[in-house]
């Protein structure tokens, strides 16, 4: 009889939890960044976006589409940063040595080497992200400030080399000379709408790449890494493996917008690999917002119109960007991107 009754009682406590469960998995279902509700109200801009991408030539002069494809080349690579900072909680400052990197690796071969299009192309992405991985070794154990002083580290060593391997980087004067992309790859067109479409190509397929990462459970993984790594450890992830993975994928991202780099200004020197470059590409994130690919890129897109358009009426664009960030700072600490979200969910 008393065992008769102890079930009775489970019977409704049990349904009470089952209940509370439910009703928490679906709160959390609702707040948890990247559902489809959320998603669906970016695909409007991000459409609006690319199709305006894709008119602009029509309508624009050769300097802003040359402009236009500076801002796709660094909104691939501040996205590839924004998988170590934003989703993962890495803050890198040596970011801009993978882009350099592949950028040299591209100049080397087809100037001094004379190789193919595709062989320049695969070995450029090839050699950042296998450097991104070897690196990748020596931080992905350590976290926040330390994480933040070996990235810096491990950029000034490859800015060091870049500097100082005269026979093989130039040294401070740089490699020029590097063709053309269409005229290397045996395009039927040529000129600067043609490389024009190229890269928003290679920004089209990055961008869904890493829309499908961040949206993957690897993805929430790392989101997970990022609001409690201890929490998640003793749910049985490897968050070192997770780090890791990101770290050479961001590389390899990184990569790729180098490779277009080099194609696009056919100069490599090594400022595309100093601290002021990857002090940069962290500016650029933080000001579009981290956590979100597309406040990233149009991070990236403020920062090369202010850098393009105001150098050319005032030598004090630096002074006008630096305040522009801490305004920004300061009204919208999550980045421009992120603010838009939170009122969108404050309504």
């Amino acid at each position: 009889m008393a065992e008769s009754n102890k079930h009775a009682g489970d019977g409704p406590t049990a349904s009470a939890k089952n209940a509370a469960i439910g009703r928490s998995f679906t709160r959390r279902r609702k707040t948890v960044p990247g559902v489809p509700a959320l998603a669906l109200k970016t695909v409007p801009v991000v459409v609006s976006i690319l199709a305006l991408l894709v008119a602009g030539p029509s309508v624009l002069t050769s300097y802003w589409v040359g402009l236009l494809t500076q801002m796709m080349i660094f909104a691939i690579l501040a996205m590839s940063l924004d998988l170590l900072l934003g989703y993962t909680g890495l803050p890198s400052l040596g970011h801009a040595g993978f882009f350099g990197v592949a950028a040299y690796t591209v100049a080397v071969l087809s100037t001094a080497h004379h190789a193919g299009f595709w062989t320049c192309v695969a070995s450029g992405i090839l050699l950042g992200t296998m450097l991104s991985a070897a690196l990748g070794l020596l931080v992905s154990h350590v976290r926040d400030v330390y994480f933040l002083m070996i990235t810096l580290a491990l950029g000034m060593v490859l800015w060091g080399l870049s500097y100082r391997w005269i026979p093989v980087t130039g040294g401070d004067n740089g490699i020029s000379g590097i063709p053309r992309l269409e005229a290397h790859a045996g395009l039927p067109v040529t000129g600067p709408v043609a490389f024009y479409y190229v890269t928003l190509l290679v920004f089209v397929v990055c961008g869904v790449f890493m829309a499908l990462i961040v949206s993957s459970p690897f993805g929430f993984t790392l989101r997970g890494i990022r609001e409690n790594e201890s929490r998640m450890k003793s749910l049985g992830f490897n968050t070192w493996l997770h780090c890791y993975i990101s770290y050479v994928m961001a590389g390899a991202f990184a990569s790729v917008a180098g490779v277009v780099w080099a194609y696009y200004n056919g100069f490599v020197s090594p400022t595309y690999l100093d601290l002021t470059a990857s002090s940069e590409l962290f500016l650029m994130v933080t000001l579009g917002g981290p956590g979100t690919l597309v406040g990233p890129a149009l991070g990236a897109g403020a920062i090369v119109v202010l850098k393009n358009v105001i150098s050319a009426y005032t030598q004090r664009w630096l002074l006008i960007l630096g305040t522009v960030y801490i305004v920004t700072m300061l009204g919208a600490p999550q980045g421009l991107w992120n603010l838009r979200r939170r009122h969108r969910a404050g309504s």
